[in-house]
Order: C-alpha cells, then sequence, then structure tokens
C-alpha cells in the first residue's frame, strides 16, 4: 500500500492520531524480507509471525512458568522441548524448529528486552541434568547483556495469583501498535486489542513487581544450578 492511500484512508476514518498515522505509513511502505521468509512453507506461519514480530519490536517483555523463554534457550534444551511434543515430530522437523529458534536469539540485535521467569521453569529438568544445568549457566550469561533484564518469581513468594499471565508482549513504534503474543493448546494467539493490550501491561507490571530484582535473581539462578 502507498503512503499516499494509507493517510487518506485514514482520513477517511477520521483517525486523527498523528502519531500512528506516521507509523502506520512506516510500516506500509517498508519492504522487508527477512530471515524468517527462509522458513516459510517449510514451518507453521505463527514461527515466521513472531520471528517478524520480534524483528520490528521497540522492546520485548516476556513472562514464562513452566519453560525458560525461547530466546534465552540453549540449543540442546529447545531440542528436548521439541522433542517431547504429542504428536511426535519427525527428527528433521524438530531439527527446521531449533535452527529457526536458534536464529531468533542470533537475530535479537539491541532490542531491550525483560524476561520475568517462574522458579518452576528453571528447575524442571528438559533433558538430562546436564542439559539443565548448562541452560541455567546460558541464562546467566545472557543476562550480563545491557538490554537484557531477567527477573525471578520464587516458590516462596506470598500470595502470587500470576500464573495466568505467561505472556510475550512486543512494543510497536506507538503503544497501539503493541502485540501479545500467547501460547495456547491451538498454538500461537496474537492479541492487538486496545482494551486487551492494556490488561496485559499492567498484568506485566504487577508480576514484575512481585519478582527478585536482577542482582538477586541472577543470585538465585548461580544458586539452583550449584543444586544441579
Amino acid at each position: 500500500m502507498s503512503e499516499k492511500r494509507l493517510r487518506r484512508l485514514a482520513s477517511n476514518y477520521a483517525c486523527t492520531d498523528q502519531e500512528l498515522v506516521d507509523a502506520l505509513a512506516e510500516l506500509a511502505t517498508v519492504r522487508t524480507k527477512g530471515w524468517w521468509e527462509e522458513y516459510r512453507e517449510l514451518l507453521p506461519t505463527p514461527f515466521l509471525d513472531l520471528a517478524e514480530l520480534e524483528h520490528h519490536a521497540a522492546f520485548l517483555q516476556e513472562v514464562q512458568f513452566l519453560f525458560v523463554p525461547g530466546p534465552l534457550q540453549t540449543e540442546d534444551y529447545a531440542r528436548a522441548v521439541f522433542s517431547d511434543r504429542v504428536p511426535e515430530l519427525p527428527a528433521g522437523e524438530v531439527e527446521l524448529r531449533v535452527r529457526h529458534r536458534m536464529r531468533r536469539a542470533a537475530t535479537g540485535g539491541e532490542t531491550p528486552y525483560k524476561a520475568v521467569v517462574h522458579e518452576a521453569a528453571l528447575r524442571i529438568m528438559v533433558g538430562d541434568r546436564s542439559t539443565s544445568r548448562t541452560q541455567l549457566t546460558h541464562v546467566l550469561e545472557a543476562s550480563e547483556a545491557e538490554h537484557v533484564t531477567v527477573r525471578v518469581i520464587p516458590f516462596r513468594l506470598e500470595g502470587f495469583t500470576g500464573a495466568a499471565s505467561a505472556m510475550t508482549y512486543a512494543g510497536g513504534a506507538v503503544p497501539r501498535l503493541d502485540t501479545v503474543v500467547r501460547d495456547g493448546p491451538q498454538g500461537a494467539a496474537f492479541i492487538d486489542s486496545e482494551a486487551q493490550l492494556g490488561t496485559f501491561r499492567t498484568l506485566f507490571h504487577k508480576v514484575e513487581a512481585a519478582s527478585l530484582d536482577p542482582g538477586r535473581s541472577r543470585d538465585f539462578i548461580h544458586k539452583l544450578s550449584k543444586e544441579l
């Protein structure tokens, strides 16, 4: 779509948010053929959509309770996750998903990334003991990057009821272009309605406030790794 046509449509629909219109115009005119296109017709479309969403995000915020977040996973950990899927995937399909996940992590650049991870996700042994120990070490190393923040929610936290707030929150060029991704039994759901985005922003801030600060979180993860 041309920028001229988009701005005309915005005017016809009485959209007076100039910041939003400018952001939409930029999206409409940018021609990006990203690395994820290599996987088109090889992986389900949501895999490609998530990679593209992360590529364009101004910031990323993630909450996970059962698994280490995808961008922080090691190759062996990701392989164990995909190998345990039901129905079982052929070996070639598993390796495609692993390569895609590693590519996502490698191309994350300097996009600000916050991850809030429950202790359960860190304690569950995905794969063998060595895989789990290496995974914890990798999370610690990743958390040292200036653009990465990792916070932990310990089991001992009293009154915590935020387990339903697992999500990936991708910030757009303007808040109205934000998107939330939630995994469900039928696959990933992409949510972008203004009312729901407001709810998920509040949920993230509540979960973040309940977690340990980054320094105490690193100490916590280091202690867990020594226990394995």
